[in-house]
């Protein structure tokens, strides 16, 4: 079964949860982890492979997160449907919160939607992942008094014809002191491009998860965007879960300059 395949056979919930009792003070969420579509929704008119691309998800975001999620003792809170059906990460406002078109793709079954149907979609797809984002955050405040949130995504290697030189992007908001922790965490291993706020950043519109369930409540937050060709498959999800599972708990633990528990450890030791 590929990586494809095993997120679309299991990801039938709006909103999946891992690691809920995880004790460190992270939160992580991947937002677009799943390409899954109910049936009902016949492909928006797509190609069967289509689904299989960005525009569905983020190929690899999700089996990182859980390494990180496992490495860092932290829950993981993420999508379990394609983007294409509500992208979790728009404000309901936003015109491309249903795309009626992706990169060059048109999506027929997003066009002419009535106002039921978007309703529908949002009741359905979009309010239980931000209700269960926000009630596991509300639940880690209870236990630490600034918990960090970890939005974990990837990028396409090409981009309306342009190449990205990055494997990896970190994308922050004025408060970037965590952030850059990161990046030099990063760069400190030898050989990687990383881009600060590339190939996005907050003004592009892709921080909103970060904004609503972290920054509103003064909580240090950061996006990790990686190239999906660096996490094609399961060897390279696990080594990238690993590495960012080392640099974001060390950069964390300067940021509040204490100790963390015994998850970090461990991801020190399984990335070293």
């Amino acid at each position: 079964m590929g990586v494809a395949e095993a997120v679309r056979s299991k990801a039938e919930k709006p909103v999946g949860l891992c690691n809920t009792n995880g004790a460190n003070a992270f939160v992580i969420t991947c937002d677009h982890a799943s390409n899954f579509m109910p049936a009902e929704f016949g492909g928006l008119g797509l190609e069967a492979a289509d689904l299989l691309r960005h525009i569905a998800w983020d190929p690899g975001a999700l089996a990182v997160s859980r390494t990180m999620s496992r490495l860092l003792d932290a829950p993981l809170v993420f999508g379990g449907v394609s983007r294409l059906l509500i992208d979790c990460n728009r404000p309901l406002n936003a015109p491309d919160l249903i795309a009626e078109k992706s990169e060059a793709t048109a999506i027929p079954g997003n066009l002419n939607l009535t106002e039921s149907q978007r309703l529908d979609r949002i009741a359905r797809f979009y309010d239980p992942f931000h209700h269960a984002l926000d009630q596991m955050v509300t639940n880690k405040l209870m236990h630490s008094a600034s918990p960090g949130m970890i939005a974990v995504h990837s990028f396409n290697p090409v981009y309306k014809g342009v190449s990205r030189p990055w494997e990896i992007g970190i994308i922050h908001d004025d408060e970037d002191e965590w952030a850059l922790g990161i990046v030099d965490g990063l760069r400190a291993e030898g050989g990687l491009t990383v881009g600060i706020n590339e190939p996005y950043s907050p003004t592009d519109r892709v921080y909103f998860t970060l904004e609503r369930h972290a920054r509103s409540r003064g909580l240090p937050a950061v996006m990790i965007e990686i190239r999906n060709d660096e996490i094609a498959d399961e060897k390279n999800q696990q080594r990238w879960g690993e590495l960012l599972a080392k640099v974001v708990g060390d950069a964390y633990k300067k940021l509040n300059k204490r100790d963390l528990s015994n998850g970090v450890a461990g991801a020190r030791s399984a990335g070293s």
